[in-house]
């Protein structure tokens, strides 16, 4: 043997050591090994390890030399596979002998003493950084893991927290690790100061944060609690409302935040720097305008003479590069270049430059998110076509109708220049779905009516299909219904839509302080939409219904007296029917920017259905109007108008069946459901009318705490309505008010709303009802 201290060596002996981990990896000058040649190659010490995964890692085969280059290098590959804690290398008589010592495995990973997080989610999280059921137990890594979750703490603000680690050993070479956790308290910002502001006071500045002092609220918002991710949006929300204000210089220089030694209180300070108030002194559009420089010009909100903002500016850059999208300029860079023209009186000039970039046209339009809606319910809408040019308002316009279905909860466009081209987009339309379909089934058993047993389903979207199918059963003694109803919206290709409805049901109320009678329909109609616009479409349908009313001495006065009229008993107590052919014709027009929750737009629906031919002799016309405006980006007003008229043909009284109802949730809230109007003067019941106005206004907000979340927000609301019947006169002095507050959610079991109102005017013998609530109403 010979010294070579310039070299990894190890002594080599009878069975003689050859290696190890550490000296290998980490020696100074050792002794060298004696070259000899492998005769085999045998594992010693491994427990879960399979042989084949050492021998795949050694850099020698039997039959070559063993020398001390690979030694080291077989010792280095071993030990950074991590599986093992010792590694050791023996010659015995030409065998190579490895001999390791695994690290141990992971059994399980537990936590105690958590309530901020689910288990299950921070098993997950920890197994992705290596700590984890069957994954190696490496110190380091559970260290690591350790200060993971005391981040995840602090980041919901819970400073005061403790973790402990435990590391059981178990049988086979395994341990247990257990996370102890003691949360401690949430700490809460006890203060926010803002120091440096002039021009606008603290309350002010301090509404347009999200973190905030604790409050009513703040329980479910957690906006009390400090979050860095939360202080850097409020930073920026104070720049740009500075900014809008006309404060062009404005800054927020340093934040600082302090926590009391308790780590219960937070208390931050913002220090701001306001700067002057500009005001804008001139404005100029230059670049390329392709001969439009007056139309671009009318874009711009920013006007001299105005006090500058920052909102104006970005609304001015927005609408020329939306304008210029139009025209295929998918890529248009617009700047705006402001120039002090008088430091001392404040005023400042801007020249927004024109950039638009080549010309670009779509390469694909591409679907995502659609597990259960076909792709071509989706295209169907497009009105953005691949290989043509593109266009920025053909873009939206497919989102709006794509959102107007009313399908997903979410619907989100991006159009991302295509890989590798300078010249073409593609478009990806990425949808939320959300459940179309609504399902309800009951059965009671009560003495009056026995057993009874009612089912609903309608789905929207039916197999992803787009197609409407809905289907009703009511089994009740006092009111049975079975009812199926289809609509096809692309009955053919070019988007006439086919609807159809078969019913039969039957009406008997209860003889308990009601008179007897029982109203029999049955019958079908038939209705076609043919749009003839991206937002208009005409519908025109026919339908075939027979009715049938039996009464006794017992029935109210109006239904004897339907029966008299159509050539039932001079008495009145009989049975008289009639039968239909109402035609119906309509005008839809729907731009609102969702079906489901719109914040813009408008809906209207004028409707006529008359019924020339059968023994009803009847006409109805019915107009509706809904219209939205966002007011600011978290409020959105919404109105609602609708007026319904109703008379008898050739002399023929209005049906009866046929009336208006009012009261309650979609009509007046604060009154009972069909309550309003003229009631019978015997059983107090609503009788309905043929003439009905209706008016409703909300003020709708996000729900605290849920962002832009708009399928759960509350509103506040006035209402106001009213029932007359055939022969009487509209009188708006009649009419019924209320208002209140309430709670709108696109649950997953369908849309649900809930009021509380105030009745403003109510009368004697109104049915009073302040709160209320209904699942599957739009408005």
């Amino acid at each position: 043997m010979k010294l070579q201290p310039d070299r990894f060596a190890l002594p080599f002996i009878r069975r003689s050591l050859i290696g190890a981990a550490v000296l290998a990896v980490c020696a100074a000058p050792a002794w060298a090994v004696t070259p000899f040649v492998v005769k085999d190659i045998r594992v010693e010490g491994i427990q879960r390890t399979e042989a084949g995964t050492v021998f795949s890692y050694l850099p020698v085969r039997v039959g070559e030399t063993f020398n001390d280059d690979k030694a080291t290098a077989a010792i280095k590959a071993l030990y950074a596979t991590g599986f093992f804690k010792d590694i050791r290398l023996e010659e015995e008589n030409g065998v190579l002998v490895v001999l390791v010592e695994e690290r141990p495995a992971i059994a399980s990973v537990d936590f105690t003493g958590t309530k901020e997080f689910e288990k299950d989610m921070l098993v997950k999280a920890l197994k992705e950084i290596g700590v984890g059921e069957t994954k190696i137990f490496d110190k380091a890594s559970v260290d690591r893991a350790e200060q993971e979750l005391k981040r995840q703490y602090l980041s919901h603000g819970l400073y005061g927290v403790k973790i402990t680690t435990t590391v059981t050993p178990i049988e086979r070479n395994r341990v247990n690790v257990m996370f102890n956790v003691d949360e401690g308290d949430v700490a809460k910002i006890r203060q926010i100061n803002i120091v440096g502001n002039k021009a606008f006071s603290d309350k002010e500045l301090r509404e347009i944060l999200q973190l905030s002092t604790t409050g009513w609220f703040t329980w479910y918002s957690k906006a009390d609690q400090y979050s860095k991710t939360k202080l850097t949006g409020d930073i920026e929300a104070i720049k740009s409302f500075y900014l809008d204000h006309g404060y062009l210089a404005a800054n927020v220089e340093s934040t600082q935040v302090a926590i009391t030694p308790d780590k219960k209180d937070i208390y931050l300070t913002i220090n701001i720097t306001e700067g002057e108030k500009y005001t804008v002194s001139g404005v100029k559009l230059e670049g390329e305008t392709f001969g439009r420089e007056d139309e671009l010009k009318k874009l711009i909100v920013l006007h001299p003479g105005q006090v500058y903002s920052g909102a104006a500016q970005e609304a001015s850059i927005k609408r020329i590069s939306a304008r210029l999208g139009t025209f295929g300029y998918a890529f248009a860079n617009v700047t705006a270049n402001a120039e002090i023209t008088d430091p001392v009186k404040h005023l400042v000039s801007f020249t927004f430059f024109v950039d638009p970039g080549k010309r670009a046209y779509v390469r694909h339009m591409n679907i995502a998110g659609n597990t259960t809606t076909r792709d071509e319910v989706i295209r169907r809408e497009f009105r953005q076509f691949e290989s043509s040019w593109y266009n920025a308002d053909k873009v939206k316009l497919s989102r709006d109708r794509v959102d107007r279905l009313g399908y997903f909860k979410d619907v989100k466009v991006d159009t991302p220049e295509s890989q590798g081209t300078s010249d073409q987009v593609d478009v990806n339309l990425e949808v939320t779905e959300r459940p179309t379909g609504n399902f309800t089934i009951g059965g009671a058993f009560s003495q009056a009516e026995k057993f009874t047993f009612t089912a609903a389903i309608q789905q929207q979207n039916f197999a992803g299909s787009g197609n409407t199918v809905g289907l009703e059963l009511n089994t009740s003694r006092y009111n049975r219904t079975i009812a199926f109803s289809q609509t096809n919206p692309y009955f053919t290709d070019d988007g006439v839509s086919r609807a159809f409805q078969l019913y039969l049901r039957t009406s008997r109320p209860p003889a308990i302080n009601i008179g007897m009678f029982t109203v029999r329909q049955h019958g079908g109609n038939m209705t076609f939409g043919v749009p003839f616009s991206e937002v208009d479409t005409v519908f025109f349908g026919i339908g075939a219904e027979t009715t049938t009313i039996e009464t006794d001495q017992t029935s109210p006065a109006v239904y004897k007296n339907w029966v008299m009229q159509n050539g039932g008993p001079a008495s009145g107590e009989g049975s008289a029917h009639t039968y239909a052919i109402p035609l119906t014709a309509a005008w839809g027009r729907d731009s609102r920017d969702s079906a489901v929750t719109p914040t813009a737009g408008r809906f209207q629906r004028a409707n006529i259905e008359i019924d020339p031919f059968g023994d009803a002799k009847y006409y109805r016309l019915s107009y509706e109007h809904q219209w939205y405006r966002p007011l600011t980006r978290w409020m959105t007003l919404a109105l609602r108008g609708e007026a319904d008229y109703g008379h008898g043909l050739g002399g023929k009284v209005y049906p009866i069946f046929k009336n208006y109802y009012a009261g309650g949730i979609g009509s007046v809230r604060g009154y009972e459901s069909s309550s309003l109007g003229v009631v019978d003067p015997t059983t107090f019941d609503a009788l309905g009318g043929s003439k009905r106005l209706i008016a409703n206004a909300e003020l709708q907000f996000p729900f605290p705490g849920s962002g832009q979340d708009r399928s759960l927000r509350w509103f506040v609301f006035g209402d106001g309505g009213q029932i007359w019947q055939e022969k009487q006169k509209i009188r708006l002095n009649e009419m019924r008010y209320s208002a209140g507050i309430g709670l709108s959610w696109i649950s997953p079991v369908g849309p649900l709303k809930l009021s509380y109102a105030k009745p403003l005017n109510a009368k004697p013998g109104d049915r009073l009802e302040r709160f209320q609530f209904q699942m599957g109403t739009g408005f």
